[in-house]
């Protein structure tokens, strides 16, 4: 099916859906530049300012050349984005769904922590996948895994959609959250576990939270262990409720 852009029937902007003939290098082009290398130099430089400092100008002069070198290989920056994002889906890791006796349950862990672990990586990633369509080939072998593995669940057809939007968007919305502390702790030049312990302080003195930070007493949340432990076993656990979820609605457990 062919994505749309709203009513006007006409097909969403992406340099996945665009032919553009492959450049030629000219005489006076910088000897050795080339798409990938453009590609990779835009995603070393996200990971190390983020998206809004992110330029084509600034980009250049990371290769050492003219923003028009970079004009030869792409029409505009939302292009080279897109080429960006498509390029980290691909360290997203891809379990082997054409092995019958593998436990899907694994095999979405597998894709579920692949795909935090990437956006927390890189954090820039997590904007650009909700504005771009994403049908890059990377990002396109990780939803086609994603989809047979839960056709493994034994959930019907009409369920599948909504159990990888719990799954997915569950871990979506986590990385990202996780993301934003931490860039807030880099930008303030404090540890997570300070940044935690920091929000319990401030807590405490609100009587109308006091059942809340009882219910986190001994995590990072309430000032107490540490933070990245907390985390991680917040999220193993609240996946270890989607997948239960995904049981239950298979068994009919569930309307």
């Amino acid at each position: 099916m062919t994505a749309t852009d709203g009513g006007t029937g006409k097909r969403p902007r992406s340099i996945w859906l665009a032919e553009r003939p492959r450049p030629r290098r000219k005489a006076d082009q910088p000897a050795g530049l080339d798409l990938d290398k453009i590609v990779a130099a835009s995603v070393r430089l996200l990971d190390a300012e983020g998206l809004a400092k992110f330029s084509m100008r600034r980009l250049a002069a990371e290769l050492g050349v003219t923003a028009m070198s970079v004009y030869w290989y792409v029409d505009t920056k939302d292009d080279l984005l897109e080429l960006a994002v498509d390029a980290v889906a691909g360290e997203l890791t891809v379990p082997d769904t054409s092995d019958d006796g593998a436990d899907w349950r694994d095999q979405l862990r597998v894709l579920a922590v692949g795909y935090r672990d990437t956006l927390l990586r890189h954090p820039w990633a997590a904007r650009l996948l909700g504005e771009f369509i994403n049908v890059g080939p990377q990002a396109s072998a990780f939803s086609n895994a994603t989809v047979r593995v839960m056709h493994r669940t034994g959930l019907t057809p009409e369920q599948i959609s909504g159990a990888l939007a719990a799954v997915f968007h569950f871990v979506y919305g986590f990385s990202t959250v996780r993301a934003l502390h931490e860039a807030r702790c880099r930008a303030a030049g404090i540890s997570l576990d300070d940044y935690f312990a920091q929000i319990a302080a401030v807590l405490s003195d609100r009587p109308e939270l006091a059942e809340a930070l009882e219910l986190s007493d001994g995590t990072a949340y309430a000032g107490g262990g540490n933070a990245l432990d907390t985390l991680d076993r917040d999220f193993t656990f609240a996946l270890d409720l989607q997948i239960a979820g995904i049981e239950a609605m298979r068994d009919g457990g569930g309307a």
